[in-house]
């Protein structure tokens, strides 16, 4: 982490907040990812966390398209093989699968992603935030998918599940607005896609970001699988997962996959 001197220093020539993150980001990971990994192997398969692929206006979450394609090409060099997000969160999997998820339903999730994966003939999974994609033609620049489009975008081996209506933090609401996080998604994409979605996947996703309460209550509301985006800090009973950011190049990704990053986590 950057400490508190050292943002000075970088506020003082003029980064913005985002721009520190993004400093500390990508300082973070090429660190962390130099480190040699000793210790046990991995027992258990990894689901990857994707938010957008050559839409850079994601920022640090976004993949170039030339850098997803090669990610793809490492893992399956390196022996793996990509099951469905479900398998692993069931099942644990075993130490060469790999899963595939998106957050956000951003535009590129139909442009960039869904052509690349079916092409390879790979599953995936794509969390909604349904406020975004109710209000999808209010953004400026048409970048999160509308309803129509998920429609059309549905089938194969794409799991489509919730990631709430607002994207809010979970911790800082209260029961009520917690509830309606969950059963508003749920039904918004029920009412627009036609089925009742099972899997949840948190936003932000660390483990600062979820509650007992919160956990409790999006059983309560039908949800039989809950993501986390973290590995071995994430929420108890979560399915974790590992954040893919557009630092990773072919170097960090490997190291990505040997578990460089299982304890770190991106907004703590």
């Amino acid at each position: 982490m950057l400490k508190k001197g050292a943002k000075a220093v970088l506020r003082s020539v003029g980064l913005q907040r985002e721009q520190i993150a993004a400093t500390r980001m990508a300082v973070e990971r090429a660190t962390l990812a130099s480190i040699p990994r000793t210790g046990a192997k991995r027992q258990w398969g990894r689901i990857l966390a994707y938010h957008s692929v050559g839409q850079p206006r994601t920022g640090v979450n976004d993949v170039s398209l030339r850098r997803f394609e090669r990610q793809l090409d490492i893992a399956i060099e390196l022996g793996f093989e990509f099951v469905s997000a479900l398998q692993i969160a069931h099942t644990g999997g075993a130490p060469n699968q790999l899963a595939i998820t998106v957050d956000d339903a951003w535009t590129s999730a139909a442009e960039h992603i869904a052509p690349i994966v079916r092409k390879r003939g790979l599953p995936w999974s794509l969390f909604v935030v349904s406020g975004w994609s109710d209000h999808a033609e209010d953004w400026t620049r048409k970048d999160i998918l509308n309803w129509n489009q998920l429609k059309e975008l549905m089938g194969g081996d794409l799991e489509i599940g919730s990631h709430s209506v607002s994207h809010p933090d979970f911790t800082k609401l209260e029961p009520d607005q917690v509830k309606l996080e969950l059963e508003a998604s749920r039904d918004g994409i029920a009412e627009n896609l036609g089925f009742v979605p099972k899997s949840f996947a948190i936003p932000y996703g660390q483990s600062a970001n979820w509650n007992a309460m919160a956990h409790e209550l999006a059983q309560s509301a039908g949800y039989d699988t809950i993501y986390s985006q973290a590995e071995r800090t994430g929420f108890p009973g979560t399915a974790p997962r590992t954040f893919v950011t557009k630092f990773d190049n072919d170097r960090i990704f490997r190291a990505l996959l040997n578990g460089a990053f299982d304890s770190w986590e991106e907004w703590v």
